[in-house]
């Protein structure tokens, strides 16, 4: 059984409530494999470090363990999950579905203080050097939040991120191939066709630029074999 590392980590906010900071801190350690997958969590342990009782803690970890992130093994371990490859492409076909839904909607709208929103995101990713490719993920998450916006469902980025945190857990594996280069590009094509008004142009930009995002998915598995489920021979 993997024991992650000791870590540090931000301290909570006093103002707000414990058991959110907890999980959200918790799932982005795991997201970034710094809570590796196979690795032993402990409530206790996990409480000293945050400074905060058991409760919130085991709040957390109810919360993540509905994400597929943690398994509780009640009187024994929490353990946190090896990737699902499943999970990932079911996660990439529900995002596709929705995000290229809202690229279309965004060129029929096509508004012109979101469209510059997208030009600003566009020219903050590409001031991006490409040996940080940690400094373009918020950056690239903020950019698929503004079409949600610019398409008038803010709400419907809130859901993606509920599901698609298994991809994440992928992307930030795949950190030293990220290419940056490429992803601005793409984003480039949806944003031109967006202030187009080119709704169907938009939408198949939108699908090409989801399912390139997952196109190293094989290489990454074969690189990291026991980080994931079944890795071995199946067909990916």
């Amino acid at each position: 059984m993997v024991r992650s590392p000791p870590t540090t980590v931000t301290p909570l906010d006093d103002s707000q409530a414990v058991g959110p900071q907890v999980y959200r801190s918790l799932r982005e350690r795991i997201i970034r494999t710094q809570l590796a997958p196979g690795s032993r969590m402990s409530e206790a342990e996990t409480a000293v470090m945050y400074g905060t009782s058991r409760q919130p803690v085991r709040e957390a970890f109810s919360r993540l363990a509905d994400d597929g992130l943690v398994e509780i093994r009640p009187q024994r371990a929490t353990l946190v999950t090896r990737i699902s490859r499943t999970a990932v492409l079911e996660a990439r076909f529900l995002r596709e579905a929705i995000e290229a839904d809202l690229a279309r909607a965004a060129a029929r709208q096509r508004n012109a203080a979101a469209v510059a929103l997208l030009e600003s995101l566009l020219q903050e990713q590409a001031a991006v050097p490409v040996s940080d490719p940690e400094r373009f993920m918020p950056l690239d998450e903020a950019f698929h939040r503004a079409i949600g916006e610019a398409a008038g469902h803010a709400h419907a980025w809130q859901v993606i991120e509920g599901f698609k945190v298994h991809m994440d857990r992928v992307r930030f594996l795949a950190l030293r191939r990220f290419p940056i280069e490429a992803l601005i590009m793409q984003h480039r094509v949806v944003v031109d066709a967006i202030a187009a008004r080119r709704p169907a142009a938009a939408e198949r930009a939108m699908r090409e630029h989801l399912n390139a995002i997952i196109a190293d998915l094989p290489a990454i598995v074969l690189a990291n074999p026991e980080l994931f489920e079944e890795a071995s021979s199946s067909t990916l």
